[in-house]
């Protein structure tokens, strides 16, 4: 993962589309299909839930930076003093807009070091939204599979790598390689 400022905690394999694509080529680049234990651990990291993906142009160190940015101009720099500000409980939440019109959302973090939670806001202006299993599904299909003509006997085969149950509607599948189509397109 990228090193990130101080108090900035963003997952740019779940949030960030350039980071993405460029994960992807590097693992299949690598030409080590044989550390498919490391891949799959590093996409737990993409959770479960639903989540926004950016697409717009700034790089993953801009946001961070216009987000410390923020945090600075609006004396929020101090730890207690954003807890305060953008609230401690699970539904409390901040949006802010970049210089590129992205929404972000700011979410308080139990952690001293990394206390902001940074990743784009629902419908924000250059995201997306996609199922959590649906990225990770389209990952590793075309890391370890990588074939142009998607059947649904291989997105079964990457999925079952990583602990995910057969594909059985048409929609999720669907969207699976819709995604993967998304990671092709650099």
């Amino acid at each position: 993962m990228l090193n990130l400022p101080e108090p900035i905690k963003f997952n740019p394999l779940k949030h960030h589309l350039s980071y993405i694509r460029e994960y992807t080529g590097k693992r299949l680049r690598s030409e080590n299909l044989s550390d498919i234990g490391n891949l799959i651990k590093e996409l737990k990291f993409i959770g479960t839930s639903v989540m926004d993906i950016y697409t717009g142009s700034l790089k993953v160190q801009d946001i961070c930076k216009e987000a410390v940015h923020f945090l600075e101009s609006h004396d929020l720099k101090d730890y207690n003093v954003f807890a305060d500000w953008v609230g401690r409980d699970y539904y409390n939440f901040k949006i802010i807009t970049l210089s590129d019109t992205s929404l972000w959302m700011l979410k308080y973090n139990n952690d001293t070091s990394r206390y902001l939670h940074l990743f784009p806001a629902r419908m924000s202006p250059h995201s997306f939204r996609v199922k959590a299993n649906t990225l990770k599904s389209a990952i590793i299909y075309y890391i370890v599979i990588g074939k142009d003509y998607i059947t649904r006997e291989d997105l079964n085969s990457a999925r079952a790598l990583i602990g995910l149950s057969p594909v059985k509607s048409s929609e999720d599948a669907e969207a699976i390689i819709e995604m993967i189509e998304i990671l092709r397109n650099i």
